[in-house]
């Protein structure tokens, strides 16, 4: 067991020293806007850090989404990821309909310099936030790919969060 932790711990320092720009770092050009004609999605995107345990904050807006701007820019080589609401107090949010991304969707991301990139569906699937893959959704991949994230499953009151989270991966169109 311990063997395991450490095993998953490497990782997990493995995986940030890789996705975390540190200063100076190559500058792509930031996403602005993320598309999703399937779903209805057309969503400007603000700057998303993560907190003080290392998670991803949350958007400030759940009609908005967000990118991890300390992250792979949507574009680079490796996954770009892009997080949002599933709903709120008031109704959905803007990732409300995400679980229904099926493979060969596609996902437009418009950048700040006016150019437009184009990335495909691989798959869609839940899983418990207790289990998040973080290996999987932050490690390092040779292609440039996207994750879209939100939270999914049941909701739980006395946490006041869902127990699952929503993950689509996303291959950029050549």
């Amino acid at each position: 067991m311990a063997k395991a932790k450490l095993l998953m711990g490497a990782a997990i320092v493995v995986t940030l020293i890789y996705v975390v720009k540190g200063p100076g770092a190559d500058e792509a050009p930031e996403p602005v806007t993320v598309l999703i004609p399937s779903i209805g999605v057309d969503t400007s995107l603000e700057a998303l850090e993560v907190d003080s345990a290392g998670a991803l904050e949350a958007p400030t807006r759940a009609d908005r989404a967000g990118w991890f701007a300390k992250g792979v820019t949507p574009g680079d080589a490796g996954p770009a990821m892009i997080a949002g609401h599933v709903d709120s107090k008031t109704g959905p949010g803007v990732f409300f309909r995400l679980p229904e991304l099926q493979p060969g969707a596609e996902v437009l991301v418009e950048r700040e310099d006016g150019s437009k990139l184009t990335f495909v569906v691989s798959s869609t699937h839940t899983t418990e936030k207790a289990a998040f893959p973080t290996a999987a959704v932050y490690g390092p991949t040779p292609l440039s790919e996207l994750r879209l994230v939100t939270c999914g499953g049941e909701f739980d009151r006395v946490a006041g969060s869902y127990r699952n989270n929503v993950i689509v991966e996303a291959v950029l169109k050549v």
